[in-house]
């Protein structure tokens, strides 16, 4: 009984942040959702219009087709690089630890800081990346003013904020048995043999976690850089995600119930999308175990 309650003690205050900042909150927004509110005027209850209108707005389904863009090329670049990385650093030899430490760097970054570092980065007259290019005789981009062009210059940012799923990979990679390593080094096979059948195989249930984790964190990842690198352009809207759109609906609009109407639509996108690769990756085991 004891036990019991110190176990109890230990959890009260996770449970109490749990209740207050995500609970409560996730409530509020789902209240919100269905009025119509500025801060200003008393609440009026709009029922599903918010939704219906949400259905209708073109910067909304521009964001929505954005943000769905963003996920399908960030996620998997970022998981291949902190899979890579992983790999490649998990041995002990001189320099590992820096350059461990160089592939976090850029998580621990301050967000604001990160975004305007790349607004340098991308800087079309005097940023490093095109003068390098254009010293290599490669075509030079325009990130910041090309639609598509911006597109990938917010994917390129989000691909070294891979920090905590390297450390995880790498922290799978050297759990794995070395006397499976050996043994194979015995029966001479192939770097790319053991990594197909012996390395991925034990590594795939911490990446498919990766795989989730990072597609939730996807859909909030783009925020900083949209807002402070593109301002959500060039025209129209091509690098405004639905982090920006809420945002803006809420804090520059004052349309708090719109807002919130479209943070949940955010949320069953990304809940449905995890059921996806959930249902996908079942399937697939299904089908190997046969």
């Amino acid at each position: 009984m004891r036990s019991e309650r110190g176990l109890f003690l230990l959890l009260l205050p996770y449970a109490f942040g749990v209740v207050v900042l995500v609970a409560l909150p996730a409530a509020i927004t789902f209240g919100l959702a269905l009025f119509e509110y500025d801060l200003v005027r008393a609440p009026d209850f709009r029922g599903l219009g918010n939704f219906r209108e949400l259905a209708e707005d073109e910067v909304f389904r521009i964001s929505l087709r954005n943000s769905l863009m963003f996920v399908a090329f960030a996620v998997p670049l970022r998981l291949l690089g902190a899979l890579g990385l992983a790999l490649l650093l998990h041995r002990r030899m001189r320099g590992a630890g820096a350059y461990r430490t160089g592939v976090y760097l850029p998580t621990v970054v301050p967000d604001v800081a990160y975004a305007l570092l790349w607004l340098w980065i991308f800087n079309p007259l005097y940023g490093p990346l095109n003068l390098t290019l254009e010293a290599l005789g490669l075509p030079s981009p325009e990130w910041l003013t090309d639609a598509r062009d911006a597109q990938w210059a917010i994917v390129v940012m989000s691909v070294f904020i891979l920090g905590e799923g390297f450390l995880v990979a790498l922290a799978v990679r050297r759990s794995l048995p070395g006397e499976l390593y050996q043994l194979a080094e015995l029966e001479a096979a192939s770097p790319f043999y053991v990594l197909r059948r012996l390395t991925l195989p034990l590594m795939a249930p911490a990446l498919l976690l990766l795989l989730f984790r990072d597609t939730i964190f996807s859909f909030q990842l783009n925020f900083v850089p949209a807002l402070l690198v593109t301002e959500g352009g060039p025209p129209p809207y091509e690098t405004t995600y639905l982090p920006l759109f809420v945002y803006r609906a809420g804090f520059e609009y004052l349309r708090y119930g719109y807002a919130a109407a479209a943070t949940l639509t955010m949320f069953f996108v990304t809940a449905l999308i995890v059921f996806l690769q959930w249902r996908i990756v079942v399937r697939w085991r299904r089908s190997f175990a046969l």
